[in-house]
């Protein structure tokens, strides 16, 4: 049996590995009316959390990326927060990513989310350039902080897993200065592929990717197209859940998302990275068990 003194123990360095955490978080365009008023209400709810940066997404249309880039500039001119635009070299000519990756450096942009991004359906032919390549071009611009993908589980279009890991490798060489993973339910996932990273010699700092479930169908959707396994004791937990009891499935989604940050940080990480589907409330609150806390 634990004894009262073990058990003060265990909280104290349960409260000591929570330190010093660093968050970061990623919205997307908004492409309603209401879906803006929620984006910026919860920005403003996370902003005070000083998270190291708020990325947005990017879409291979104009129009995307031109919200995208009014998103970032506001962030970081309302709320004095890093942003980080998410840039894909899909559907994009060599000149216009530089005159775009001038324009983010000029308007004060110093970090960059750099992707290849998906391909068009139907899509045959290779693209011209790829991630590492779009990583040289913006070391080429200026000194940008770049960030760019990690998949634990394999990128669904890698023959394997080593190919994917050699494809990680070439990003770092090329300057990317971080990887953010895919999300995943499942720490050891993160940690094997955190360990066969290190052991190829890939010397970047991999922060893990965090989707707080809000809504299962919505989680099997995208677990669907990005190869991520969904536990069986992830179905289980929201099994015969009413539909309309968000209530629940919030705390569940907590939950679920807070057990996984915790045994990543036992394990020495010190950043995580929220995909909050531009929902501040589990993020919010997670960030807030994490201990960081929301200041002036």
């Amino acid at each position: 049996m634990v004894s009262y003194a073990q058990g003060i123990d265990a909280l104290n360095q349960s409260i000591s590995e929570l330190r010093d955490i660093d968050v970061s978080f990623e919205f997307f365009p908004p492409k309603t009316e209401a879906m803006e008023t929620t984006l910026w209400k919860s920005v403003e709810r996370l902003a005070p959390l000083k998270p190291a940066y708020m990325s947005v997404t990017y879409g291979a249309n104009s129009g995307e990326r031109d919200r995208t880039h009014e998103i970032v500039k506001r962030i970081q001119q309302q709320t004095g927060v890093v942003a980080a635009p998410h840039l894909t070299c899909i559907d994009a000519s060599r000149d216009e990513l530089v005159n775009i990756a001038k324009d983010y450096w000029d308007s004060g942009i110093r970090r960059i989310v750099a992707l290849r991004g998906d391909l068009p359906p139907g899509t045959t032919e290779k693209p011209a350039m790829y991630a590492s390549d779009l990583v040289e071009l913006l070391r080429d611009v200026a000194d940008f902080d770049i960030s760019v993908a990690a998949y634990p589980e394999k990128h669904p279009e890698a023959p394997n897993s080593q190919f994917d890991l050699l494809n990680l490798k070439r990003k770092a060489e090329a300057g990317a200065t971080e990887a953010i993973s895919q999300f995943f339910f499942d720490a050891s996932v993160f940690l094997r592929f955190r360990d066969r990273a290190a052991a190829a010699g890939i010397d970047l700092d991999i922060v893990p990717g965090i989707l707080p479930v809000t809504n299962y169908q919505t989680l099997l959707r995208f677990a669907g197209f990005t190869n991520v396994h969904v536990p069986s004791w992830l179905h289980k937990q929201f099994e015969g859940l009413d539909e309309s009891d968000q209530t629940t499935r919030n705390l569940l989604g907590a939950n679920i998302a807070m057990d996984l940050v915790k045994v990543l940080a036992k394990e020495g990480v010190k950043h995580f990275h929220f995909y909050t589907l531009n929902r501040s409330e589990l993020s919010y609150a997670i960030c807030h068990m994490l201990g960081v806390r929301a200041t002036a």
